[in-house]
């Protein structure tokens, strides 16, 4: 049974795989190349893990995360992520690129039976004590592995949940390699559930609505020093340097249903759910969005994709 968009939002398209295939291989193919030639993905990698190692103990203690709060209250999904999956009790969910588990470990809070994977060991093993604090190590695992090495690091498991949030995909320099492995994970009838960043926002100033960086695709990515996390911080990390990529919408929802899956539906939001630029305000909602007045702008979308089942074998 297909789920309607959550709140009544209405935007909902049907997209069968079989007809998208062809339409993408040489745009994919010619992304590969310039990743090949260019090879200095490794290197990449091994820099965005420095710098995210580096980042687990900022994130433990910052009020951003707030983690004695988080064991105190006991939270549980956000209610827009429940009405998009409903009940998740007895289910397998995967969180891809989990960080240290919190929105992991809620779902195990909700009675699904959870696994996170995350490239960053500090992160793995942050994940795995709170796990153990929060009563949750029965219903949790945690696997230290690249996104992209998920299926191998996972056995060819396959989940009734695959799950992506917030700040992922901008990590990554190849959607297509990306959506290969969110294909193979998700079991038939299952289910593939992302919200993050809008590529739109990403392609903009920090600090002013313009359009500074591409919203596609690029083999070469965005090179940033700042050497500042999105968290509350003391100060500049030693390990400044990170990359990061961006991909448009139809990039990636091309992507996963050429590997598989079918869009359910497809919802774009004017707001995100931290301050990603110091020009939004805050909504009543605990949102933030642009100004009152002022334009809207996508800042965050989420969309929710299906497998179809196996086919019964007649007895």
């Amino acid at each position: 049974m297909r789920r309607s968009p959550p709140n009544g939002e209405s935007l909902r398209q049907i997209v069968h795989p079989a007809r998208a295939a062809p339409l993408f291989r040489e745009r994919e193919a010619i992304t590969l190349l310039a990743l090949m030639a260019n090879d200095k993905w490794e290197d990449f990698r091994a820099t965005n893990r420095a710098n995210w190692d580096e980042r687990v103990a900022v994130h433990l203690g910052s009020r951003f995360y707030d983690l004695d709060g988080w064991l105190r209250d006991k939270p549980g999904p956000s209610r827009r992520d429940t009405e998009a999956l409903g009940d998740v009790t007895g289910l397998s969910l995967l969180h891809l690129q989990c960080h240290f588990g919190l929105d992991t470990l809620a779902w195990a809070r909700a009675g699904a039976q959870v696994t996170g994977l995350d490239f960053a060991p500090a992160a793995v093993t942050a994940a795995r004590d709170i796990a153990q604090r929060a009563g949750l190590a029965q219903r949790a695992e945690f696997v230290c592995a690249d996104v992209y090495e998920a299926v191998d690091a996972l056995g060819h498991a396959e989940f009734d949940i695959v799950h992506v949030s917030l700040g992922a995909l901008c990590w990554l320099p190849s959607v297509e390699r990306w959506a290969a492995q969110v294909g193979a994970l998700v079991a038939p009838g299952g289910r593939f559930y992302l919200h993050d960043g809008h590529p739109l926002a990403w392609a903009l100033a920090d600090d002013r609505p313009e359009l500074i960086r591409s919203y596609f695709e690029e083999a070469e990515p965005l090179a940033d020093d700042s050497g500042y996390t999105y968290t509350d911080s003391g100060g500049p990390m030693q390990n400044k340097r990170q990359y990061e990529w961006n991909h448009g919408v139809g990039e990636t929802v091309s992507e996963l249903v050429r590997h598989g899956l079918r869009l359910e539906w497809l919802v774009e939001h004017d707001w995100t759910v931290w301050p990603h630029f110091p020009w939004l305000v805050e909504t009543a909602e605990g949102t933030w969005s642009t100004p009152p007045g002022r334009p809207r702008l996508p800042l965050s979308f989420r969309l929710l994709a299906s497998r179809a089942a196996r086919d019964k074998v007649p007895e």
